[in-house]
Formats: C-alpha cells, structure tokens, sequence
C-alpha cells in the first residue's frame, strides 16, 4: 500500500495507543514510544512490523505513541490508520488476520 495522505487513528487514554502515519520518500521508518517499552518493546515492534508487512507498506512515517495496548489493539489502530492513509487500495482482508 501506498501511503499518500497524512492520518490518525486511536486515542492517548490508558490500554490504547496513538498512531500517526505520514507520507514520506524513502524507506518505511516506525518510531514507538511507549510507558511499557522495557516489558514489551520488542512484541510491540514486532506485532507492528508484521501488520505493516502483511498490509504491503513499505515507505512512509510511522509513529506509535502507546499507553499499554494489547496487541489486537495495536493491529487495529495500526491497520486503521494505514487504510485512512492510503487511496483506493483493494484489501486482501485474509492476511491481515
């Protein structure tokens, strides 16, 4: 997927996180800032890389600001962002399960 337009998607309350998606040229960069990054950094890194990968998202800002999400939350608000920041993209919904 292409990313073409800025967007948002999810809250900065407690259990939930905030993701910000921009255009950019160049390689995909995800930053994440979490309050539980020495727990659980890697398992949030690594549930964001594999939505990112299954949704075929290689350019582009990513910014993770989490408040302790679980990781079908991070899915969803990830997944959600990039949908509203892509443009007229068929989904193959199978692989993001």
């Amino acid at each position: 997927m292409k990313i073409v337009r800025e967007a948002l998607a999810g809250t900065m309350e407690s259990s939930d996180l905030m993701v910000k998606i921009a255009p950019v040229e160049g390689e995909l960069e995800v930053i994440v800032h979490s309050e539980v990054i020495k727990q659980f950094g890697d398992q949030i890194r690594k549930v964001v890389n594999d939505t990112l990968r299954a949704m075929a998202v290689h350019q582009g800002l990513i910014i993770i600001e989490d408040k302790g999400a679980l990781d079908c939350v991070i899915r969803a608000r990830l997944q959600s962002a990039v949908l509203r920041a892509s443009e007229g993209t068929e989904i193959d919904w199978g692989k993001l399960l």
